[in-house]
């Protein structure tokens, strides 16, 4: 099998983090050699983050080049479109498509950009948006969108949705088990 490249991709405090971690629990339980590597920019002031995940028989480096993505996941809109060049011709983006104003839109020294959606797919680009907030507070939190984007991702994927939730159960404290299963399913579900 040749190795397959995931990019988790979004603003700092969205949850990228766990949503690697728990993609590459799944990914070793499988058998894959897994390798991933978290790059954080601004992350605690609300920068750009992203999360390389790949697997695959063997795996000798975490990064991933631009044009090698196989799916971009990405948490927040813009996101989506400023780590485009990463993914590979025929990949696949799947985001969430509400918007986190960047430092210099909430500074007044610039606009957020329209359309992003629609300029993405005149690119060629596969994208798969929907808006995850709306799905995450239906489970119980906001902060669930990382398990709903998760959710999405899984059906590009043969583990079965036992598989899914045990992980999310080993993977979460418990006080929060129920709202993260309920997030998954409902991106799984969308």
């Amino acid at each position: 099998m040749s190795t397959k490249n995931i990019m988790i991709v979004g603003v700092g405090g969205q949850g990228t983090l766990l949503a690697s971690k728990l993609l590459g629990k799944m990914l070793l339980a499988a058998g894959y050699d897994v390798k991933v590597s978290e790059v954080h920019g601004m992350s605690q002031r609300g920068g750009s983050v992203v999360t390389y995940v790949r697997y695959g028989e063997k795996v000798y480096s975490p990064i991933i080049d631009k044009g090698e993505a196989d799916v971009i996941l990405s948490f927040e809109l813009l996101e989506a479109a400023r780590w485009m060049e990463y993914l590979k011709k025929d990949g696949t983006i799947i985001t969430n498509t509400r918007q986190i104003d960047p430092m210099p839109v909430l500074a007044g020294t610039a606009e957020y950009p329209s359309e992003l959606v629609s300029k993405m797919k005149d690119k060629g680009v596969k994208v798969d948006a929907f808006d995850c907030m709306a799905l995450a507070e239906e489970a119980g939190s906001s902060k669930a969108v990382n398990l709903v984007l998760l959710g999405r991702i899984s059906n590009h994927f043969d583990f079965s949705e036992e598989e899914w939730l045990k992980t999310i159960e080993t993977s979460v404290p418990e006080k929060f088990i129920e709202i993260n299963k309920k997030a998954f399913l409902l991106g799984r579900q969308y």
